[in-house]
């Protein structure tokens, strides 16, 4: 592919965290890498979120990437829940930052629309629209890697718009 984005999604989690990168002309797609981050549970909070960040560190090493898609606006009626996704977010972020890599947050809403067109779709109508989008031979097993491959094609979405402003 000439002139390509290498994005990747990110759904952060301090149990799980989905990640996808996919690259793309803005016309033909391609899943590159995508899986989950899984911290031991076991581990106090603060050792899950070095985890998270050295594993995604670990995939920044390993690919260019020129753009981070992450889930933003995560509501809960639990403080504690946002307080913690929140934190897993930050070492996400970071981790980017720090390789001076430009992030960019998508609502979940606006994940789902870019991948079926509908902001209310459930998980399972993302995961085959993503398995169809990106050519995968099938849908994601995690919920959290369809989220996170959404939010990167979500991101190709607004590159398309800024190429033809």
């Amino acid at each position: 592919m000439k002139n390509f984005h290498t994005i990747l999604g990110i759904d952060p989690g301090t149990l799980i965290t989905g990640y996808g990168l996919i690259k793309t002309d803005l016309f033909r797609y391609e899943a590159l890498e995508y899986g989950t981050i899984c911290p031991p549970r076991k581990l106090p909070l603060f050792e899950r979120h070095l985890f998270i960040h050295e594993e995604l560190e670990r995939l920044l090493e390993n690919h260019t990437v020129d753009a981070i898609a992450i889930e933003g606006q995560y509501i809960s009626k639990n403080p504690q829940s946002i307080l913690k996704l929140g934190m897993a977010k930050g070492v996400a972020i970071l981790a980017g930052t720090k390789r001076r890599i430009p992030v960019f947050e998508y609502a979940p809403r606006k994940a789902k629309i870019a991948a079926t067109g509908n902001g209310r779709a459930t998980k399972q109508q993302v995961g085959r629209m993503i398995k169809t989008l990106l050519n995968l031979p099938k849908a994601p097993e995690s919920e959290d890697v369809s989220d996170a491959l959404a939010l990167a094609f979500c991101h190709s979405h607004y590159l398309t718009r800024s190429a033809h402003a």
